[in-house]
């Protein structure tokens, strides 16, 4: 067999990503991002799992993208039930840039409310791109079973995504503003201040829905 140019190329590529530097291992993935050739599939979605790097990390997801969808699809969605905390974060971060909604079943509940902030992020950012049309009121009501979680991050991330739903996360928020925990229903009258108002900053919105909750309220009297 004829060895090409393309496949010292691909080989040179691939051993870069192993390298100790990080601007080789950059530089790497974006020419395997840029040539893209099916045999560097594996290999991405391994390194993605063990990359320290975040910028690395999204080269490697754009690197990915750029192959045939039927190619990385698979290995992704397999992925996603990896024992590694990185690698089910970062397939289904890659799930959500591919945005084929066929990935969707491998959004499952454990994932929605993964132990993990990182990994429970990911999904929750993947899930509002790959929703099927109609399912859009039962991802919220998953959604929201995890509103009070974490550190401002992981609830603004969470914020983000059921405003992403639109007017389908608002019966969910509702039921979550009439809770006992004080942190839910905070959480939720921020979120929908966040959906009624899309310039409302999240900060201001959690201020103001503590204020409403301290007065012990549930932000939903007279309406």
């Amino acid at each position: 067999m004829t060895i090409t140019q393309r496949d010292t190329d691909t080989s040179r590529a691939l051993q870069g990503l192993e390298d100790g530097r990080a601007s080789v291992r950059l530089r790497a993935a974006l020419e395997l991002g840029t040539t893209p050739d099916p045999r560097s599939v594996d290999t991405l979605i391994e390194r993605c799992a063990t990359e320290p790097e975040f910028f690395v990390r999204d080269m490697l997801t754009w690197a990915l993208t750029r192959h045939p969808v039927s190619l990385t699809l698979p290995r992704l969605v397999q992925e996603v039930g990896s024992e590694r905390a990185q690698a089910r974060s970062q397939a289904l971060h890659t799930l959500s840039k591919v945005g084929d909604r066929r990935g969707w079943p491998a959004i499952t509940r454990p994932l929605l409310s993964d132990a993990d902030p990182e990994v429970a992020r990911s999904a929750w950012r993947a899930a509002v791109v790959l929703v099927p049309e109609g399912e859009e009121s039962a991802l919220a009501a998953a959604l929201a079973t995890q509103l009070g979680r974490g550190g401002r991050e992981t609830r603004l991330s969470l914020s983000r995504a059921l405003v992403a739903l639109g007017d389908a996360a608002d019966p969910a928020l509702r039921t979550a503003t009439e809770v006992a925990d004080a942190h839910v229903r905070v959480h939720a009258l921020a979120t929908q201040r966040m959906l009624r108002d899309p310039d409302a900053g999240f900060d201001f919105a959690v201020e103001e829905a503590k204020r409403v909750v301290a007065l012990g309220g549930s932000g939903q009297e007279g309406r």
